[in-house]
């Protein structure tokens, strides 16, 4: 029988027209976004054929979005979050728009690329600070937790479903053929999707209502901003079971990230040539997310032992399961793989935004989970464009292979090395 605590708020929460605008226009945002996440890396790959172009397109867009991110939370504190999230959804639709006729007239070049790459890793490097500071002041404080869980749901499927939609929209209206765009209105649509999602999410949000500041609130006006950086970085310095974790992530991240970024659609190229393949692998990964995290919710007790024992655990399995990925000979092999991938990354997730939220004094939360964002948005684009150069002399079957094995070496050597086994929930 459903807790009357729980359901309420849920109910009050739907027939809550001022959070329907917001979170209505914030999931089509995010929806359009996996049609450009699938559509640049694949219209790279097609143009050029080279792996290590793709990793410098995937480094353009995620350097400036890790090294901006944390001035992007100081300055979303110091103005308004919902002033700083709009003028970013402007700038996106802009240059989507652009990138999509670019596409449609057949005028793009590698260098009109780099430079849309890069503009777009800034504006996500204030989009995405503001948009998670933004909710508490749509929904009242009894809200929050259940409207946290459901856009964290609703992004979830959206990455599910947007690169299935992306795929097929690509296979359907063309592709890129021999290098030359004249082909390719599939891709330019996928682009032309996105920014439409951006200047409708952006009308929704400029509907949407703000709650008043709490009484006493006072914004940074007269500090630095790279004050409140540099308290953050101390504090998460300082505290040796935090800075065991994030340097054993930001491991893990280098491993891991540019295989799956670079490497998955070179594998789904040589197996298929399919843009459809491609986005079905990416998808199954957020299938598997989602499962995880509704397992991990609905059984919070099942765990390896202790926090650090488990997230040991599900590494090494993710480690073991990257070894065959390179060798498969067919999209549903890769399929199961990567489901069972997302679904043991997934139920680990949701324990460490936990155990963070847990372990992180209140007045420092916010700016430890930057911190924890950078780590991941900064070894990412490093890890692709690595992959991408190894690809160059190697194939993906040994990137794989070679990935999986230091991934389950780097989990046997912190387990008997680090503190990692003895950290506790």
């Amino acid at each position: 029988m459903s807790n009357p605590d729980t359901v309420k708020p849920r109910v009050n929460l739907m027939r809550d027209r001022n959070f329907a605008r917001y979170i209505s226009g914030g999931v089509l945002s995010m929806l359009g976004d996996q049609f450009t996440l699938l559509a640049l890396p694949w219209l790279v790959l097609k143009m050029t054929g080279d792996t290590l172009q793709l990793g410098l397109v995937m480094a353009l867009t995620g350097v400036p979005r890790a090294i901006f991110i944390l001035i992007g939370g100081a300055v979303v504190d110091r103005y308004s979050p919902k002033r700083v999230l709009m003028l970013t959804k402007h700038i996106n639709t802009v240059l989507l728009g652009v990138l999509a006729l670019l596409v449609f007239t057949n005028a793009l070049t590698m260098g009109m690329v780099y430079f849309i790459a890069l503009a777009l890793g800034l504006s996500t490097a204030f989009s995405i600070p503001s948009g998670t500071s933004l909710l508490p002041r749509v929904v009242a404080q009894a809200h929050l937790q259940a409207a946290n869980g459901m856009m964290l749901g609703l992004r979830q499927m959206t990455f599910f479903v947007g690169p299935l939609l992306a795929g097929a929209l690509i296979a359907v209206f063309g592709d890129v053929q021999s290098g030359s765009l004249s082909s390719a209105s599939g891709i330019g649509c996928a682009f032309m999707i996105d920014a439409l999602s951006f200047a409708i999410s952006a009308w929704t949000l400029h509907k949407t209502v703000l709650l008043p500041d709490a009484p006493g609130e006072v914004k940074p006006q007269n500090r630095n901003v790279l004050h409140d950086v540099v308290d953050g970085l101390r504090h998460c310095w300082g505290d040796v079971t935090l800075r065991t974790c994030f340097s054993y992530w930001a491991a893990i991240m280098l491993l891991v990230a540019g295989p799956i970024q670079v490497a998955m659609p070179a594998l789904a190229s040589h197996l298929g040539d399919s843009a459809a393949g491609f986005g079905g692998l990416v998808g199954a990964n957020a299938a598997g997310s989602l499962l995880g995290m509704f397992l991990s919710g609905a059984m919070p007790r099942v765990r390896a032992a202790r926090f650090g024992l488990s997230m040991l655990a599900i590494d090494f399995v993710i480690g073991v399961l990257f070894i065959p990925m390179g060798l498969i000979g067919a999209i549903w092999q890769g399929l199961v793989i990567m489901l069972t991938i997302g679904t043991l990354s997934g139920f680990m997730q949701v324990r460490v935004y936990t155990w963070m939220q847990q372990r992180v004094p209140r007045a420092m939360l916010g700016r430890a989970m930057s911190i924890f964002m950078f780590i991941f948005l900064g070894i990412t684009p490093i890890s692709a464009a690595f992959t991408g150069w190894l690809l160059r002399g190697s194939s993906t079957a040994h990137i794989f292979e070679g990935s999986g094995m230091a991934l389950v070496a780097f989990v046997l050597l912190a387990l008997w090395l680090s503190p990692m086994r003895r950290i506790a929930d």
